[in-house]
């Protein structure tokens, strides 16, 4: 009984420092993508809204996590936008249509 309580817990500490891993990644990949399109990243945050089981190219189980998080053009407006993260690498995006300034 001792040794399957050890092992949920190694999973569970597993779990929580790859999810810890992945938000940074997430908020990195974030701020890139934002700088990319000049757009600011809002409060420097990202929020994982859901998360489930996928597969890489390679066919390997990898757990893909969706994230939210806002942008903004002027700093008075707000996007809000999403990344998906299979692993730690970025599977999908979007940035919602938006209107560039004309200088």
């Amino acid at each position: 009984m001792e040794i399957i309580l050890i092992i949920t817990m190694l999973c569970i500490a597993w779990f929580w420092l790859e999810s810890v891993a992945a938000r940074e990644t997430a908020v990195s990949t974030g701020r890139e993508l934002a700088s990319r399109w000049n757009l600011q990243l809002l409060d420097e945050t990202v929020s994982c809204m859901k998360w489930r089981l996928g597969r890489n190219q390679r066919g390997h189980l990898k757990i893909m996590r969706t994230y939210h998080f806002e942008v903004s053009t002027n700093g008075a407006d707000r996007l809000e936008c999403q990344l998906t993260l299979l692993g730690r690498q970025l599977h999908a995006w979007h940035i919602p249509p938006y209107l560039q300034p004309v200088y």
